[in-house]
């Protein structure tokens, strides 16, 4: 998969330039590398004497990076955005001009068969971002009790039909235990009736975003960073973060109105234009906010 061009498509990729305002011989963090989208037009921006710093837990998306981001002034780790102070500390760098992270899935990931994170993939249903970290889904979807499970269906996915789900997994478990990311899904798509949004998203959407948040600890990496990264950044500096859903955009908008080290820029979330999502379906969840170091 790595040696490969890269499927992805970055989101917002204008208002993110527009709002970092990346400048030669500026130094950028992106926490989220994914597919090097946002990564690759930040480098070229601070060229010359600018230096970028990437971070991805996923290891596909490091060793791919190399390649993709070859002769530009970047510096990959394979790490967590809420472990960038030892990052920089490593690297020896005192405070940065800007951080973005992109909470989103790359279209790489989606596209990786042996992930499952596509609901029509037909290898093992992992949802990981870092395969060697963890327990992969399939483990607590085969071994979570039907209360536990549609707790957390619930609580992460905010899926109103959690309990069927989580019945009808119990159900099916018994007779075998559920491997792929295609059984799940079509499993999903029994128990969830059909309505206008059928044709928006898929109807197990809710389902797999609560077990990738479960796996990865999605939540707790986020706001151990929105505490963290504000002291990273320069007086002035910005830090800007894209959500996919309301988990995530809550907490970014609670935390930058709260946080006295940060003064937010971008009173509502900036939302993709019609023509951006037209191009690149990902972009039509897309919610980005931006706060300044004061």
């Amino acid at each position: 998969m790595t040696d490969r061009l890269t499927i992805h498509v970055p989101v917002l990729l204008e208002a993110v330039l527009k709002w970092l305002a990346p400048a030669p011989g500026r130094v950028f963090v992106d926490g989220t590398l994914g597919g090097g989208g946002h990564a690759r037009a930040l480098a070229e921006r601070i060229t010359p004497g600018g230096l970028l710093i990437a971070l991805d837990r996923d290891p596909n998306a490091i060793d791919a990076g190399e390649k993709r981001l070859a002769g530009l002034p970047v510096r990959l780790a394979q790490a967590n955005f809420c472990d960038l102070p030892e990052v920089l500390e490593q690297l020896g760098v005192a405070a940065v001009d800007g951080v973005l992270l992109d909470l989103g899935l790359s279209s790489d990931q989606l596209a990786d068969d042996r992930r499952g994170f596509s609901f029509t993939s037909d290898g093992p249903l992992d949802l990981r971002f870092d395969p060697t970290e963890g327990e992969p889904a399939r483990r607590l979807v085969n071994r979570l009790s039907i209360e536990h499970l549609a707790d957390l269906i619930f609580r992460y996915g905010e899926e109103r039909y959690s309990r069927r789900i989580a019945r009808a997994i119990a159900e099916t478990r018994q007779q075998r235990p559920i491997e792929t990311a295609r059984e799940l899904a079509d499993l999903v798509a029994r128990c969830v009736p059909r309505s206008a949004d059928a044709r928006r998203i898929h109807p197990a959407t809710r389902t797999f975003q609560a077990l990738r948040i479960a796996v990865n600890d999605e939540l707790k990496s986020l706001e151990i960073a929105l505490r963290r990264i504000p002291d990273c950044l320069r007086r002035g500096g910005r830090m800007a973060v894209i959500s996919f859903h309301s988990l995530e955009d809550r907490r970014v908008k609670e935390s930058f109105q709260q946080d006295p080290r940060l003064r937010p820029l971008t009173r509502r979330p900036v939302r993709a234009e019609a023509e951006e999502i037209e191009v690149n379906s990902r972009a039509r969840g897309a919610k980005l906010r931006v706060a300044e170091r004061i």
